[in-house]
């Protein structure tokens, strides 16, 4: 019995000595946690489409989701920045209220050995990763489709924040498509008016819209407009003057509203940026950071490698860029079809027959 009682401790010694070995031989893997800051979560698309898409691709790979709104605060998402990391955040998606204000957090979080991901929207460092869709196509875009319905006359650019880069990138594709440069006219196009628009705020674009409107004597002819909230300001002025649907107005995002003015007429052409792609390339890429792929060597399994992207900053940045595509009555089938919109949304106060899909 003595015996037996021995070799039962020895065994139990030796189990833990053998448990203590594997244990400190073979540390548990950090968990993968990777934190969002939205700069303002209330626009549709972000709760709508990017979000579902980041969490599934993450949920995927393994990792946790945590986030947090600056809620159009450049100060607030610093604070953010910080908030996320301490609670664990590995990898840090920041969709920039202001791509120049967020560079000290970039920097500390980077110093800190914190990957981040620029989402789309630049921020101007070499040491983010940034991934977006083409913005200088997006621009090209919708000026091509204005300018096949309307190619001269006079015109207005309403452009997005001027501290996001993107409104400078769309003018950039306007001019690759034709449109004088800022603060140019052609023979065939006079500009007689031009803006950027704080927090691209639909309200502000009508306040501008009327404000051009009332200087030219309601004589525009074409609105240049870069996004789908500000086309909805800018379509309710022209309202006012009894000129929706007789100037040709751009946008982009695809958001439901606009989508339906493209059906009723009033919206000539809506770039469509699946979000539901850019939030799934942004998932794949976070996940792959945070368990040590370096910049350069990360990839994803719909868009390709990253890519060397020369910002106007002159930085080269690792990036992703997503081809969109534009949407005018012609085509309002891609958009049903990829059930990104339900026919009587899209189709809401449409003449039945009156445009492909509805």
């Amino acid at each position: 019995m003595v015996r037996t009682r021995k070799l039962f401790a020895l065994a139990a010694v030796a189990a833990l000595v053998i448990s203590a070995c594997s244990s400190s031989s073979t540390p548990a893997p950090a968990k993968c946690v990777v934190g969002v800051s939205w700069n303002n979560y209330q626009e549709e698309r972000w709760a709508k489409w990017d979000e579902p898409a980041i969490k599934a691709a993450l949920t995927k790979a393994g990792c946790d989701y945590i986030s947090n709104d600056a809620k159009s605060s450049s100060d607030t998402q610093a604070s953010n920045v910080d908030a996320l990391i301490n609670q664990g955040a590995k990898v840090v998606i920041i969709l920039a209220q202001d791509g120049t204000a967020i560079k000290p957090a970039v920097k500390k979080a980077l110093d800190a050995g914190i990957p981040v991901i620029a989402y789309d929207r630049l921020i101007e460092d070499s040491g983010a990763f940034y991934i977006t869709f083409d913005n200088v196509l997006v621009g090209k875009m919708q000026a091509e489709a204005l300018l096949k319905v309307k190619d001269s006359g006079n015109f207005v650019v309403i452009k997005g924040n001027k501290a996001d880069a993107n409104a400078d990138f769309l003018r950039d594709g306007m001019v690759q498509a034709g449109v004088p440069k800022v603060g140019e006219s052609s023979d065939k196009l006079k500009n007689v008016g031009e803006t950027y628009t704080d927090n691209w705020d639909p309200a502000n674009a009508q306040n501008e819209m009327a404000q051009f409107l009332t200087a030219n004597n309601n004589k525009i002819d074409i609105a240049f407009v870069e996004n789908d909230g500000m086309a909805g300001g800018v379509i309710a002025a022209l309202k006012s003057q009894g000129l929706a649907g007789t100037v040709p107005v751009s946008g982009q995002d695809g958001d439901a509203a606009a989508l339906n003015r493209v059906a009723l007429g009033t919206q000539t052409v809506d770039v469509w940026k699946d979000a539901r792609l850019l939030g799934d390339a942004t998932g794949q890429v976070a996940a792959q950071l945070a368990k040590g792929t370096k910049l350069a060597d990360v990839t994803t399994d719909k868009y390709g490698p990253a890519k060397v992207f020369a910002s106007p900053g002159k930085n080269n940045i690792n990036s992703i860029l997503i081809t969109p595509q534009a949407i005018t009555k012609d085509n309002l089938q891609v958009v049903l079809d990829a059930k990104w919109i339900d026919q009587a949304t899209l189709c809401k106060d449409v003449t039945a027959g009156s445009v492909k899909g509805c």
